[in-house]
């Protein structure tokens, strides 16, 4: 067969209802499309049974992981095109069950069956997460999903995140085009969220998600604060204890590998939590919030971190996605900046200031994907190359996510005001931007 790309263009449109913006080239070495569109290769018909047994986004992530999709030439600009037929279609927008009812679009399938060869389901790439029916969120569940994302490798982070070593939006002073570069971008987010806390020497500050121990270092480092770091990913931990020992600050910080609800000791000056609460589940996240307000000291005060997403016309039908839950964060879970100050304040917080760095956290991802695609012959050989793919497109498709705003993420500085009402707050807001 010599006509697989024009045979699959035109069925794959029949099914989406829509013109394919990309160049498609098949596995036996066809094209079809507009000659100077970016290309998808299609290298296995083993991509279409995918897509077949699962329809959309999770079909799709297991061929390009598996290898069996790939582009050539800007990734983004693929993305870009395709984003309106695979991953933003509108809520009201048509189903596969309701574009199967019309004759023409099951005749489509029909035919995509046939080009798809034996009938059996491949089996996933082994870089799939085990995925469960609910997000249940206990300890052992929780463990077990961090572990999956974060002990890939300490050296694969490091060639990714650079030495910041600090997995979060970082805060752009300056583009890199003016001079800023990634580290400066970090360095400036960790002392923007030293400065929104107040910190000042002789203060208790737990970090809650501490990752590799960054956030503690640099508030022990330039404040003068005694830290605890608690994260459930060993890797993480090894790593953080080392750096921390390395900077002569074994005194002043100290890293655990400890579920947030088990942290007993407070109470603490000041809590950091920076890209953590992502993983807690709206199930858990009153409780969490909770836990957090006893553990701190009347007048201290909270920096949360956290991705939001768009709310949704029906909550009750938001579902995680199903590419980011299967291979990059299994029970991670998203909710509008609304949702997450209103259970803040049931939790007993008073919320100060909201921050949006949505357009930061663009530039940090297309910065962590130069990274590991300069470095991709040693990024697969310290992961495997289903792993590199995942980072790949997931960051690369989060960075477009960021910049068409379908997803944000959030600075909310809370504090546990006293009875008086005596918050300890500057009169003047945002003097930590000064």
């Amino acid at each position: 067969m010599s006509d697989a790309a024009p045979r699959l263009k035109g069925l794959l449109e029949q099914v989406l209802g829509a013109p394919l913006p990309v160049r498609i080239r098949a596995w036996d070495g066809s094209q079809a499309g507009p000659p100077d569109a970016p290309l998808l290769v299609v290298r296995h018909r083993r991509a279409l049974r995918r897509l077949l047994w699962k329809p959309g986004e999770l079909g799709l992530a297991r061929a390009w992981v598996a290898g069996e999709l790939e582009v050539e030439g800007d990734l983004y600009a693929v993305l870009e095109l395709m984003a309106g037929l695979i991953w933003e279609r509108d809520e009201d927008a048509r189903t596969l069950a309701q574009a199967l009812r019309e004759p023409e679009v099951r005749a489509a399938v029909r035919g995509l069956v046939r080009m798809a060869g034996p009938a059996l389901p491949p089996a996933p790439p082994r870089e799939e997460a085990r995925r469960r029916r609910a997000h249940l969120h206990t300890r052992r569940t929780d463990k077990r999903a961090i572990s999956h994302h974060y002990d890939v490798g300490n050296d694969f982070y490091e060639l990714v995140l650079g030495p910041s070593m600090v997995y979060s939006c970082a805060y752009w002073e300056a583009p890199e085009a003016e001079g800023g570069t990634l580290e400066d971008a970090q360095r400036d987010k960790l002392e923007l969220v030293s400065r929104k806390l107040g910190l000042r020497a002789g203060q208790r500050l737990l970090d809650v998600g501490c990752g590799w121990g960054s956030m503690a270092i640099h508030a022990a480092r330039e404040h003068g604060v005694n830290v605890v770091g608690i994260t459930l990913s060993q890797e993480q931990a090894a790593y953080a204890r080392k750096r921390v020992a390395d900077e002569g600050l074994t005194d002043r910080v100290e890293i655990r590998v400890q579920d947030y609800r088990d942290v007993v000791d407070g109470p603490y000056d000041a809590i950091s939590s920076i890209g953590m609460a992502e993983h807690v589940g709206a199930e858990q996240y009153l409780k969490y919030a909770r836990n957090l307000y006893a553990l701190l000291k009347p007048g201290g005060r909270l920096l949360n971190h956290q991705i939001a997403r768009r709310p949704r016309h029906d909550e009750s039908a938001y579902d995680v996605d199903e590419f980011i839950d299967a291979y990059v964060f299994p029970d991670g879970e998203l909710a509008p900046i609304g949702t997450t100050v209103a259970q803040l304040e049931r939790a007993g917080f008073e919320v100060r200031d909201v921050e949006s760095i949505r357009e930061h956290y663009a530039l940090t991802l297309r910065r962590w994907v130069a990274n590991l695609e300069s470095g991709w012959a040693e990024a697969v050989r310290l992961t495997s190359p289903g792993r590199a793919r995942v980072w790949r497109l997931y960051m690369a498709a989060s960075a477009l996510a960021f910049e068409r705003n379908r997803i944000g993420v959030n600075q909310v500085l809370a504090v546990r005001t006293p009875e008086s009402g005596a918050a300890g707050m500057p009169l003047r807001a945002r003097t930590w931007n000064d």
